[in-house]
């Protein structure tokens, strides 16, 4: 390999930085560059992980089939009540708040793949908890430790993907999580409620979210650790040794190796840091101030569920080709203009005995638009945006909080359904704040983007 071929992107020889800059991406992929990308490796160890955001996916819906048979229940010591059943459904995202102020530390000690993989024991207690629940207080602790679970895979497995991704799919790569998620609430809901009387009961629902839980230990036990965690921690042979395995042997690995082993470091002192933690807080407070998560127990599970998932695969083959801006923009749109957006829900009931314009409205609407919005950028690519901006140094900390002001105020609207905004301002505000604050990172390495926050220079994102 020519020694010019391995000059790093960023370097610090001294005080100063010097950047080198790396030509535009050419439309001919190189030989070294397809076998990168079709590495089965790679995606062996992405499907190890998200198999946490299928677990969380199934766990967040929970209470759509189970709150109903508890309110009919015949022990008053499980039966629910109107006081107690909204608890039962929002004190998982409590939970899930608690998840991803823990994995502030857990990210840095112990690693994106094991705190992952940690994330399996809360997670399993909790469903062995609603299994076995003999009490109301069984129930909730339950709930709590799943959202728990929920809170440290939302926070650990977008980092670890888009750590271990080549840039040419980390779009792509980062919409599974989403998918995933969509999948397992579409599982919860053929096991649970569409079949329910000839599948499972609510305690054995909890019984199958257990395996996707020990399928995902079981497969992350031969998957390697993020190589730029690794390099963070001095790791240097183990970190070639995991980019090897990803990349493949016969490919351009050492090239990657050696950028991201001499891109500048920072220190959570550095100025240049809030920007990329606002910028991905403000996107975790928009997304969930959209409301989604309050009303998709409104609609029709299984249509929701399809739509949903068609409209995240939309979003994960075309990430990487039309960008994440684009996407952002389309998404907010279509939230902000939907009849059944969660903002303007409470306005068109109110209105809806008055005014038999809006009720028609509301029933001409073919298909819950709302959901499909948000899935098809609002939901994914925020996940996905945030493992990429955050620099490496701040990468565990910072997504850690960016998860707790996620969660804190999906239980604000779920506990009280807050009509904050109505939809049109929530859009234009969406839509003002992509266009000035949110970069385009498609095709660009980790190192690329953190340099472009460091010195402000769009040319590394060009």
């Amino acid at each position: 390999m020519e020694s010019s071929d391995r000059q790093p992107l960023v370097r610090k020889p001294s005080s100063s930085y010097r950047f080198v800059f790396l030509p535009a991406p050419n439309t001919s992929v190189s030989l070294r560059g397809l076998r990168s990308l079709h590495n089965k490796r790679l995606y062996l160890a992405v499907l190890a992980a998200v198999l946490g955001n299928f677990s969380f996916g199934f766990a967040l819906v929970y209470p759509s089939p189970v709150i109903p048979a508890l309110e009919a229940h015949p022990s008053p010591a499980l039966r629910l009540d109107q006081h107690t059943a909204p608890w039962f459904g929002s004190v998982f995202t409590l939970g899930a708040a608690a998840g991803g102020l823990s994995t502030m530390l857990l990210n840095d000690c112990l690693g994106r793949k094991l705190s992952i993989m940690f994330s399996a024991l809360p997670s399993a207690l909790g469903y062995a908890l609603l299994a076995g629940a003999q009490g109301l207080w069984m129930l909730l602790l339950g709930r709590v430790l799943t959202g728990y679970a929920g809170g440290v895979t939302s926070a650990s497995i977008p980092v670890y993907i888009s750590e271990i991704s080549h840039p040419g799919v980390r779009g792509m790569l980062g919409a599974c999580p989403q998918i995933m998620a969509v999948l397992g609430s579409l599982v919860l809901y053929a096991l649970g409620k569409y079949l329910r009387g000839l599948v499972l009961d609510w305690r054995w629902l909890a019984v199958a979210g257990e395996v996707p839980v020990l399928a995902m230990v079981l497969l992350l036990c031969f998957m390697p650790n993020s190589p730029r965690f690794l390099l963070s921690q001095g790791k240097e042979e183990e970190a070639l040794g995991s980019l090897c395995w990803l990349r493949g042997e016969d490919t351009d690995y050492a090239r990657e190796y050696e950028q991201i082993k001499d891109s500048s470091g920072c220190q959570l002192k550095d100025p240049f840091l809030y920007k990329p933690i606002l910028i991905a807080g403000g996107m975790r407070f928009l997304q969930q101030l959209s409301g989604v998560t309050c009303i998709l127990p409104e609609y029709d599970a299984a249509l929701v569920g399809l739509v949903r998932l068609s409209a995240v695969a939309i979003a994960a083959v075309s990430m990487d080709k039309a960008g994440r801006k684009i996407l952002l923009f389309v998404s907010g749109m279509a939230l902000s203009i939907s009849p059944l957006s969660s903002q303007g829900k409470l306005l068109f009931n109110d209105f809806q005995e008055s005014s038999a314009l809006l009720s028609d409205l509301q029933r001409l609407t073919p298909f819950p638009s709302s959901p499909a919005g948000y899935a098809m950028g609002w939901g994914p690519i925020t996940w996905l945006l945030m493992s990429e901006i955050l620099p490496l140094k701040a990468r565990g900390v910072a997504s850690g909080l960016c998860v707790v002001v996620s969660w804190l105020t999906a239980f604000t609207l779920t506990q009280f359904f807050l009509p904050v905004v109505v939809g049109t301002a929530w859009g234009a505000g969406n839509i003002l704040f992509t266009g000035c604050c949110v970069p385009e990172t498609k095709g660009r390495s980790l190192e690329q983007i953190e340099a472009f926050f460091r010195t402000s220079r769009r040319s590394f994102l060009r």
